[in-house]
């Protein structure tokens, strides 16, 4: 069958016949791979700045970013069933006894290392026909979001992100405000970036009432600009507008989402995060070698504003679950605007012009079935 990967040996993206799997076992499903997203974690294995293939072979089938459908469950198979729609985790638990993370079903917090994931790292990934694999990694996705579904696991970056949010604002002496329209709503998130984790966080800000500010490259009147408008966000022009001048016209930033991956930005925008404010990266900048931070003026507002940071990578089966239930949400108020993060469609054959030439659009997904 057909599959995208990627030789690390060779230094070689080809499109490859990968063997089928087998049939389902005790606990298992086989899935028809549908839609996989391509997002910057492909373009950069593509280039070989990292990516394991599993021990023993020469490639890593690509892709982490999936949707498809049940074709057949082994015996035992309580939570899917046939013709299902599923999206399915990517991170694996390491089986170090040490490991309270993985051996709870955490295993976005593991302490070893030694996880696996789909796609990336000793583990084959999504991009290819059929995928055999265990029940307790998948989460059923109702038919109504089929076209929308492969948004499903960037999304999961901001459920856990604002989960975890939630969970830090606990150490305030009156809590994190409980709101009938949205736990944040009275509080300003700036969403530093337009890329898909951007604009999907972006949403996630919004059906929560956060007033919801963007700021990225693209200029005013801008596709992107527009997008954001559209679902009731502000836009800011990186280009026509300093960091003052977002503090100025925000106010005071209750929580910064990053998704951008620039660690000057970053740690420039650090310093306008606002009084109890939090600042949460979800980018993994490429190693490009130091850079220049104002550590005095970062440290002396982190102490003297309460202020918060904190890093957020993959996520559990709780974030799928609340990514599904957003996106829900998304489709019932937003359902054009969320339809046009998908930029196109291609067939697998088109994968050097998605992950080597420069990238264009939003969010582009290889479809391998149409249902």
């Amino acid at each position: 069958m057909r599959a995208v990967a990627v030789f690390p040996g060779e230094r070689a993206l080809r499109l490859v016949d990968h063997p089928e799997p087998p049939a389902p076992a005790c606990g298992e499903a086989l899935l028809r791979m549908l839609d996989v997203g391509v997002c910057g974690t492909d373009r950069e294995i593509a280039h070989f700045d990292y990516g394991t293939p599993p021990e023993g072979s020469p490639y890593l089938v690509l892709g982490h970013e999936s949707l498809a459908r049940v074709i057949e469950v082994g015996s035992d198979v309580r939570t899917v069933a046939k013709n299902d729609l599923v999206v399915t985790t990517v991170r694996r638990p390491c089986q170090r006894p040490e490991c309270r993370a993985c051996a709870t079903g955490r295993q976005d917090f593991c302490i070893t290392g030694d996880f696996k994931e789909r796609g990336i790292k000793q583990r084959h990934g999504f991009m290819t026909e059929l995928v055999l694999d265990d029940e307790r990694y998948m989460q059923v996705l109702p038919q109504p979001l089929r076209d929308v579904g492969v948004l499903v696991e960037p999304l999961t970056i901001a459920e856990k992100a604002l989960r975890q949010v939630w969970d830090v604002q606990d150490r305030l002496p009156w809590g994190p405000a409980i709101k009938p329209d949205g736990d944040g709503h009275g509080l300003k998130a700036l969403v530093l970036g337009a890329g898909p984790v951007g604009m999907l966080g972006c949403l996630a800000l919004l059906v929560r009432g956060f007033e919801t500010y963007m700021y990225s490259t693209s200029p005013a009147g801008s596709e992107k600009a527009l997008w954001v408008e559209s679902v009731g966000g502000r836009y800011l022009p990186a280009k026509a507008m300093t960091r003052e001048e977002v503090r100025e016209q925000i106010g005071n930033i209750d929580l910064i989402y990053e998704a951008t991956g620039v660690p000057s930005l970053s740690f420039e925008m650090l310093e306008i995060l606002g009084v109890n404010g939090v600042f949460v990266l979800t980018g993994v900048p490429p190693q490009t070698g130091p850079i220049a931070v104002n550590a005095s003026e970062v440290m002396r507002s982190m102490v003297l504003k309460n202020q918060l940071v904190f890093g957020t990578v993959n996520a559990a089966p709780s974030a799928f679950e609340e990514a599904i239930a957003d996106l829900a949400q998304f489709d019932a108020r937003w359902p054009t605007p969320l339809r046009h993060l998908i930029t196109g469609r291609y067939p697998p054959e088109q994968i050097e012009d998605l992950l080597i030439k420069p990238s264009f659009g939003i969010k582009r997904v290889v479809r391998f079935a149409e249902s």
